[in-house]
């Protein structure tokens, strides 16, 4: 008899199992795209891309590509994960059939990806009236707007690809410029437009802020294709944004904004006039006063003729953390940021907090980044914007599940990564009984019960798709 000497146990592996499905806990996306009918949407958006006679229809494809994703692939290949599990998944294309429907999208980008983009308004159209009160969208107004989160990233090329120039961190590969709706503090958030560009794309180009913020506001279920939405929706970006052509573009369609905002070089005499006594503290992430931090409106000191009507700058100042190095528009051993926005009223600290929270559009990207968009797979530019399209419905989807089934639990906020381990790994046997089939979660899964309660509360969602 062998005894094991080892801290693990010694196993004999086989293939005879059957009935096991390996990523069990992923029907959970699955039904997230059956009740806000991302499926049926895609199917009939692409309807023009299938083929007579064709056993694939291109909507599934795309949404099987999509949850792929989310489940942590990075390349087309990686939906054989699905194809491995037919009872929970369907029918699955091929890997060859899967490259040559992205390569006939690349060939109409334009259309398709504007074909795509209706798809996902309709799903997040139908996933936001499902959500209820948990909608980003609920009881918005001027004063609790719905804030768009625009940012940019870098994209590494690791080959040639088409379009892949050198980026202003000397890399190589691609800037891609997002949009984000923020879930606020109980939630995470969801994709709205990304930009795909080359390397070498300007970090301040005022054309591509306005092009995301377009197709962002398309995206939104109560708002017409570029319709005036006002100021209920909040458009936040870094001091990359604040251009005067973009800020112009803002002011025209009466949005609210909230800026990074560049100081100019007498920044230091400047805000010498503005009193002691105007200076209060700043907040902290659990909006309570915080030591060292202090806020006031810089409007009546700046020169901001050339700039529009109604904008106003606010300038933090703190104690820099130990190791920082301070900028000459510092004074006094001070670290100083500002941020411009148009909203007419509020506490400051309140607003400045508000802008800071602009950091979480960081979460969002590399929420993204663990979702296919680390690397761009695809030789062409064309067929990478397919590619980021795909990445941005994983995502969503992603967001959905969260918002649809696990609402008022710590998992709402997961990120992807955690998800995958957590949930959508947990392992389970198919079992027919009774002219049904059954899908049984492995008992001992520490998260089970999570993942049993999330597809409960996805199964009571009416069907409104």
């Amino acid at each position: 008899m062998n005894k094991t000497t080892g801290t693990y146990p010694c196993l004999k592996v086989d293939t005879t199992g059957t009935g096991i499905v390996s990523h069990a806990g992923a029907t959970l996306l699955v039904d997230t795209a059956i009740k806000t009918g991302t499926d049926q949407v895609l199917s009939a958006a692409l309807a023009r891309w299938r083929q007579p006679n064709a056993i694939h229809d291109p909507g599934k494809i795309l949404c099987d590509l999509a949850i792929a994703l989310a489940l942590g692939g990075d390349c087309l290949a990686d939906i054989a994960t699905l194809r491995a599990e037919p009872a929970v998944f369907g029918l699955v294309a091929s890997d060859p059939t899967v490259s040559r429907l992205i390569t006939t999208l690349a060939a109409d980008a334009d259309t398709a990806l504007a074909a795509i983009d209706s798809a996902r308004a309709a799903a997040r159209a139908t996933a936001w009236t499902l959500a209820g009160t948990h909608a980003p969208d609920h009881a918005i107004s001027p004063d609790n707007p719905l804030i768009i989160d625009l940012d940019a990233t870098l994209v590494t090329a690791h080959s040639d690809k088409q379009n892949a120039a050198p980026t202003f961190k000397r890399g190589f590969g691609f800037h891609p410029l997002c949009s984000f709706v923020d879930h606020g503090t109980k939630g995470t958030g969801e994709p709205l437009a990304m930009l795909l560009r080359p390397g070498n794309a300007g970090s301040n180009t005022a054309a591509d802020h306005i092009t995301v913020t377009r197709n962002a506001l398309r995206q939104l279920p109560f708002t017409a294709k570029g319709g005036r939405v006002g100021r209920k929706v909040l458009i936040r970006t870094d001091a990359a944004g604040a251009t005067h052509d973009f800020l112009n573009w803002l002011t025209a369609r009466k949005l609210s904004y909230s800026l990074g905002f560049t100081l100019p070089d007498d920044t230091v005499e400047r805000l010498a006039r503005i009193p002691a006594r105007a200076w209060t503290p700043a907040y902290d992430d659990e909006a309570t006063p915080r030591e060292g931090a202090w806020v006031a409106e810089a409007t009546g000191v700046l020169d901001l003729s050339g700039w529009p009507t109604g904008m106003r700058v606010l300038v933090r100042k703190e104690r820099p953390h130990p190791g920082a190095q301070l900028r000459f528009t510092d004074a006094d051993g001070l670290r100083l940021t500002a941020f411009a926005t148009n909203t007419p009223r509020g506490q400051l600290a309140d607003l400045e907090l508000r802008h800071r929270r602009r950091a979480r559009a960081e979460d969002r990207i590399r929420n993204c980044k663990a979702t296919g968009l680390t690397n761009l797979p695809l030789h062409g530019f064309a067929h990478n914007r397919i590619w980021i399209a795909i990445v941005a419905l994983a995502v969503e989807l992603t967001a959905w599940t969260q918002m649809l089934a696990l609402t008022g639990h710590q998992a709402r906020r997961w990120e992807p990564k955690r998800l995958r381990l957590r949930l959508f790994s947990i392992a389970g046997r198919i079992a027919r009984h009774a002219r049904q089939v059954h899908l049984r979660l492995a008992a001992h899964a520490p998260w089970a019960d999570l993942a049993v309660t999330a597809h409960q509360r996805l199964h009571d969602l009416p069907r409104l798709a």
